[in-house]
């Protein structure tokens, strides 16, 4: 493969961009649950009402995307590490990265109900 053609608008740049925003959403959730955490020691009261709020369907469906962009990340990171480190990574990455996504589709299936389970719950009564 040309140097240069690895990233330059196929798979892999797509998978670049993706692996990045992801580590930024789960950055941003970690600073989001430090800082709702570091409220109970402020005023557990407030903290109460905080986590109160996250019974809400919508969060769920914010947990699902955390679960799809931790899932995403780590499962690209490993096809990352294959590309970096085995001598035959650059060749296989394109079929490394169909995999990583069949992979995540399967376990992004898996997680409907254990996260959005509440949410459907709270929606539709049950």
């Amino acid at each position: 493969m040309p140097a240069g053609t690895l990233y330059r608008g196929r798979e892999g740049m797509w998978s670049w961009v993706a692996h990045r925003v992801s580590g930024v959403l789960i950055f941003f959730f970690l600073f989001v649950h430090v800082l709702d955490t570091a409220l109970v020691r402020v005023s557990p009261e407030d903290y109460d009402k905080v986590v109160n709020t996250y019974k809400h369907p919508i969060v769920s469906l914010l947990e699902y995307g955390l679960v799809a962009a931790v899932l995403f990340h780590a499962l690209n990171g490993l096809r990352v590490i294959a590309v970096d480190f085995w001598s035959k990574g650059p060749k296989y990455q394109k079929q490394m990265l169909w995999t990583v996504v069949g992979i995540w589709v399967v376990l992004m299936i898996g997680a409907i109900y254990p996260v959005l389970g509440h949410a459907a719950r709270v929606l539709f009564g049950s």
